[in-house]
């Protein structure tokens, strides 16, 4: 049985979208939805309420199961064979690792809210 996936990200952080574009286009995964969650506030009000904050990391739904953050990008990496863009490819390979996610996803998250900071934009979505 094939899983289905969504992708949630912040489509107002240059990294996310570039990484949500590259994911939806380059990565061969066809079964994968891909949702700007700053467009979508209802769903992020509801994973709010579960614990899901979007301002700490993408969150990765997969059938019933709920990635959030360094879960949600190491999950996604690791359907990831093959893709058609070589930024994909080394940005799968660095995030396949479980330990390399969990040692670069904070650096990540501080670079997400530097980049909306700079362009004036709430970090926050709800």
């Amino acid at each position: 049985m094939t899983s289905n996936y969504t992708f949630i990200y912040d489509g107002e952080c240059p990294f996310c979208n570039h990484f949500a574009e590259l994911l939806e286009i380059k990565s061969k995964i066809t079964n994968i939805k891909i949702l700007d969650g700053r467009k979508n506030i209802t769903l992020i009000k509801s994973l709010l309420e579960m614990g899901y904050d979007l301002d700490k990391g993408a969150i990765l739904l997969k059938d019933e199961d709920i990635f959030h953050g360094a879960d949600a990008i190491n999950t996604i990496c690791k359907k990831i064979n093959n893709p058609s863009s070589s930024l994909l490819f080394l940005l799968s390979r660095v995030f396949k690792s479980n330990k390399r996610t969990n040692l670069i996803f904070p650096l990540l998250v501080r670079a997400r809210r530097l980049a909306l900071i700079s362009k004036g934009i709430s970090v926050s979505l709800v």
